[in-house]
């Protein structure tokens, strides 16, 4: 797979956001692949973390989110499932789980219902480790700040905003990948 020709197709019309989308993007491979290689133990598809963390936000470009360059008309709290579709046309199913499940530190069918987000009723967790991971280190980078990272507090914060259920997620994430530099 070819994860860039992937974004090249579904950005061609929108140069600009294709940029700030690899700018994250490869922070949040980047920092994927550094834990990967700090936890040999884990066993994790470091092939397929790239390219997830590379597409895990290409739905981004249908959203309507204008700070951020975004043009589209769904609200972008549905971006995940609007990559998950994309990548399933492009029959990806495994990229598309990444996708969907990478919102905040996941989102359950009990937080969309109470929440009423805009988006199918059903749980959207991180299920496998790559998924974790994906989710886990995206946390620590904003398109709305492109070229700065947040510190693992910083990270949590955000996290925490929407209740504690995804908070208790990323403090075990924060754990599991346990970074050297103590985030």
């Amino acid at each position: 797979m070819d994860a860039i020709a992937l974004i090249d197709k579904y950005y061609a019309e929108s140069p600009e956001l294709k940029k700030l989308l690899l700018t994250h993007s490869r922070q949040v491979a980047g920092r994927c692949l550094k834990i990967a290689a700090a936890h040999p133990e884990l066993g994790l598809d470091t092939v397929f973390l790239e390219e997830a963390a590379m597409l895990h936000d290409i739905g981004i470009v249908q959203t309507d989110a204008p700070g951020i360059l975004c043009t589209g008309e769904a609200p972008y709290i549905c971006h995940g499932h609007i990559g998950a579709e994309m990548m399933r046309r492009e029959g990806y199913p495994r990229h598309a789980r990444v996708c969907e499940r990478h919102t905040g530190a996941g989102l359950t069918k009990a937080e969309i219902e109470m929440r009423e987000l805009p988006l199918p009723v059903g749980d959207y967790c991180p299920e496998t480790l790559e998924e974790q991971l994906i989710c886990y280190a995206d946390k620590f980078y904003s398109k709305s700040r492109p070229g700065c990272e947040k510190t693992a507090e910083q990270a949590l914060n955000s996290v925490s905003k929407f209740g504690e259920e995804g908070a208790c997620r990323f403090r075990r994430w924060m754990e599991l990948f346990k970074e050297n530099n103590g985030q």
